[in-house]
């Protein structure tokens, strides 16, 4: 059967910039989800500290938490939004975007939920989806109203520590019982036994994603305007800008991120409770802005264009760090879950997020897409894809 590519984004006319983008921020993810959700409890962080770690542990624990844990993930929710923006322009030439578009999410909220009730707990991806399908309508929203509905998700956002809303979260010794449990069926557990507690544990998950879920919802809105605006198409006329975003966002975003863990900013009342909230999306901002300005450097842009087959292949790449962390963390494979330092974790992670950039990297040569690429967007278009590149004879 033919392949069906209709004005969809070719792997040919693509933006390697977010390609970039996209490839940095998994690892960011990847480093976080290791250190504070595969090596131990995600709840782990919410208990007093047993003792002290050893210093190389403490380093990287508080890199991860200051520098990675939120901004990554705003990072990630933000190159979403723009990937929307980017679909939905090339789909409406065809006059079906929006149900092209809305197939797309649900096959997505399928693959998640897959990916959430039986490979990992700490997926994201069922999140993405339901965020995905409600901004949908502001793609072909006037530009002011998608400025002005970042705006009030992030607002609200940031407010919601202040507001009485009807958000439960367990106290300090359900918690507690909750972690025991946890070190015993995640390092001893077989993989029924992990999958019987980590189904047991979404109740507990359930408050993290609904406090997450606005932020979410206002980067993918954010995303949408900034592709709108033509910053990424145009990137060396909004060069001065991108600087002044990537300065700006780091000064600002690493003064408020100290501020914050020294708990400075609690001091201040509503307006430090505001600061807190805005914190990882400035600094993710001043991320995004300086990776975007050093790709169209002549030596920077090489070094970066590295991290773009990863983020050709991020779905397929982030379900496959699942699989492969959950095997080496999870009883049914090498049980270290609870063993291991951040140290020795964030090795693992490096390790094997340079084998899939080199795995991506030969599947990219052969191929349009990557595996899981290839199965969402045959099942949106609902017609096979073309998978293998040509072969070129000389």
């Amino acid at each position: 059967m033919k392949s069906i590519t209709p004005n969809g984004v070719q792997p040919e006319d693509r933006l390697t910039s977010i390609d970039t983008l996209r490839g940095l921020a998994l690892f960011g993810v990847l480093l976080v989800n290791l250190v504070s959700e595969f090596r131990v409890s995600i709840f782990q962080q919410f208990l007093p500290k047993d003792g002290p770690s050893p210093l190389q542990d403490r380093i990287v624990e508080t890199f991860v938490s200051l520098a990675l844990e939120m901004k990554a993930f705003a990072l990630f929710s933000f190159i979403f939004g723009i990937g929307l923006a980017v679909q939905f322009e090339r789909l409406s030439r065809l006059g079906n975007a929006y149900l092209l578009l809305i197939r797309r999410l649900v096959v997505l909220l399928i693959l998640g939920l897959i990916h959430l009730l039986f490979i990992w707990n700490g997926d994201i991806l069922t999140e993405y989806a339901i965020a995905g399908l409600l901004v949908l309508p502001f793609l072909s929203a006037p530009s002011r109203v998608i400025a002005a509905g970042f705006i009030m998700a992030l607002a609200f956002y940031v407010t919601m520590p202040m507001m009485s809303l009807p958000i439960s979260w367990p106290d300090l010794d359900t918690l507690q019982r909750h972690v025991a449990q946890a070190n015993i069926a995640y390092t001893k557990g077989n993989l029924v036994d992990v999958w019987r507690f980590s189904i047991h544990e979404l109740p507990l998950l359930l408050p993290l994603h609904i406090w997450i879920f606005p932020r979410t919802i206002a980067l993918f809105l954010f995303g949408i305007f900034v592709w709108r605006a033509g910053v990424l198409q145009r990137q060396e006329q909004y060069r001065k800008l991108m600087l002044t975003v990537a300065c700006g966002g780091i000064v600002a975003g690493a003064a408020m991120t100290t501020a914050s863990a020294a708990g400075t900013l609690a001091q201040w009342g509503t307006f430090g409770t505001v600061l807190a909230g805005l914190t990882s999306v400035v600094l993710a901002a001043g991320y995004g802005a300086t990776v975007l300005a050093l790709v169209r450097h002549p030596v920077a842009g090489r070094v970066l264009q590295v991290f773009a087959p990863m983020g050709r292949m991020a779905f397929t790449n982030y379900i496959m760090q699942s699989v492969i962390f959950g095997f080496i963390f999870f009883g049914y494979g090498l049980g270290y879950f609870g063993q291991l330092g951040a140290a020795q974790t964030l090795l693992i992670g490096v390790a094997v997020y340079s084998m899939q950039a080199l795995l991506s990297s030969w599947w990219l040569s052969r191929y349009h897409y990557g595996p899981l690429e290839w199965l969402w967007r045959t099942l949106m278009y609902g017609v096979k894809q073309s998978m293998r590149k040509p072969i070129l004879c000389k």
